[in-house]
């Protein structure tokens, strides 16, 4: 559904939501191959003896099979080895942005470069920069400048670089969340495109800043957020056509979505949680003992404790 709501929804509103959910189902998802592959440890009696735990009772009412829960296991080892290689690379680049926004002169808001290439983009850093080329300057006029500066202001004012790390962090973590890490580069770049728009007063004006300034600077590797990111056909088609309209229900839905994940894994963390309290020695369910009586009459618990039952008499524990 990220897509649909990326171009449906108010883009800030949009970029919101979508890195609400993308944490919610990258934890969720993490979650979920945990407590699954953890189940595991039922094949390992000696680990399980350590954590006090019967590895019997643990194999006896485990709702997976070992196969299983070993996948789970190795997928979730395999998550955490992608999310450390993100954060590692991720790291390195916002380093080397905020780096290279140290090394401009300082004070300055925007840092014109003398490059014959056209480029525009916003680097992240304290306080951030925005970087024009000499290039970008001769290809744009002096009102499309000013669109396209506006809109590198707002990447820099609402800090898109963390939801841009947010989004690549859960694709990371989870490859289905990957469709919705492009629908939030989509919404930021759309929010910016709008907030440009409001400040210039003039929609067609920040459409043609976009397109001139994509064709212009085509596919560059780039440091920061920048205004030709993205699908650029598409944010041109919704920059001339009106805003979209509030879709409030659409608020309402995923926010009763983002719920029923919450409350499903707490569901989940409690059911593991009983698990292996009746694995523990001496906190064994009553529904899960069996039994059976002595040559005395005496009836004999599967833990060995004997329980009196006298004759004509209840028995009692």
């Amino acid at each position: 559904m990220a897509p649909s709501a990326a171009r449906k929804l108010r883009p800030f509103l949009a970029s919101w939501l979508l890195a609400v959910a993308a944490v919610v189902a990258g934890a969720g998802w993490a979650a979920a191959l945990g407590m699954l592959g953890f189940t595991l440890i039922d094949r390992f009696p000696d680990l399980a003896a350590e954590g006090g735990w019967s590895s019997g009772e643990l194999a006896e009412h485990t709702p997976v099979g070992w196969p299983v829960a070993a996948v789970c296991a190795l997928i979730l080892v395999a998550c955490a080895g992608a999310l450390a290689v993100a954060v590692y690379r991720r790291g390195r680049l916002l380093l080397v942005a905020r780096r290279h926004s140290r090394g401009l002169e300082p004070g300055r808001e925007i840092e014109i470069v003398d490059d014959a290439e056209p480029d525009a983009y916003a680097l992240p850093g304290s306080p951030g920069r925005i970087v024009v080329t000499s290039g970008m300057l001769r290809a744009l006029n002096s009102k499309e400048r000013g669109a396209l500066i506006a809109h590198e202001r707002t990447h820099l004012r609402h800090r898109h670089h963390v939801f841009l790390l947010v989004f690549h962090l859960a694709g990371a973590v989870n490859p289905l969340l990957r469709p919705v890490e492009r629908a939030g580069a989509f919404a930021l770049e759309r929010w910016a495109d709008e907030e440009a728009a409001v400040a210039v007063g003039d929609r067609p004006l920040v459409a043609r800043a976009v397109a001139k300034a994509a064709l212009a600077a085509g596919r560059r590797p780039r440091l920061g957020l920048a205004v030709t990111g993205g699908p650029v056909p598409q944010r041109v088609q919704a920059l001339l056509a009106p805003p979209p309209p509030s879709r409030r229900y659409l608020v309402v839905a995923h926010a009763a979505l983002m719920a029923v994940c919450g409350i499903s894994l707490i569901l989940s963390a409690q059911d593991m949680d009983h698990l292996f309290d009746m694995a523990t020695p001496g906190h064994l369910s009553v529904s899960t003992r069996h039994h059976v009586t002595d040559p005395d009459g005496h009836r004999v618990t599967d833990g060995g404790r004997h329980v009196t039952a006298a004759a004509g008499h209840p028995a009692r524990g």
